[in-house]
């Protein structure tokens, strides 16, 4: 498995937060930490020979077990990151173009939805009860 960009940080150890929270938590071992954070044995052992990142999913986790806040976990592991960021796409602003392109088609296409409404609903007005047209 290749290296993660966030075990590219030299500050980065992912070992430190573990051990942190065997100690909060009391617990003797990694196998009672993965049932502490339910997760399987294995993703400790691959978080600890950073084979695998330190996700959003196993720090909310974490947060939750131990009440520390993610903050304080990340600061644990070393991640000093300002943003928490999925990709380098993820959370950039758009262009106005790019705002522009996304607005018009989904406006028309509301309004072209409602208008079709309108139309159903008119159709069936007007039209004594009880009477079928055949």
């Amino acid at each position: 498995m290749s290296e993660h960009g966030l075990s590219s940080q030299p500050t980065y150890d992912p070992n430190r937060l573990l051990d942190a929270i065997l100690e909060k938590l009391n617990l003797k071992n990694d196998a009672a930490l993965s049932r502490a954070l339910e997760v399987q044995p294995p993703v400790i052992s691959k978080l600890r020979h950073k084979k695998l990142p330190v996700g959003a999913s196993i720090l909310i986790r974490m947060h939750e077990v131990t009440d520390l806040s993610i903050r304080e976990l990340r600061d644990l592991m070393g991640d000093r990151r300002e943003k928490f960021r999925f990709s380098d796409a993820h959370g950039k602003p758009k262009t106005a173009d790019e705002e522009n392109q996304g607005a018009i088609p989904s406006q028309a296409q509301a309004q072209t939805q409602a208008q079709g409404q309108n139309q159903a609903q008119g159709q069936g007005q007007g039209q004594p009860q009880g009477h079928n047209q055949s």
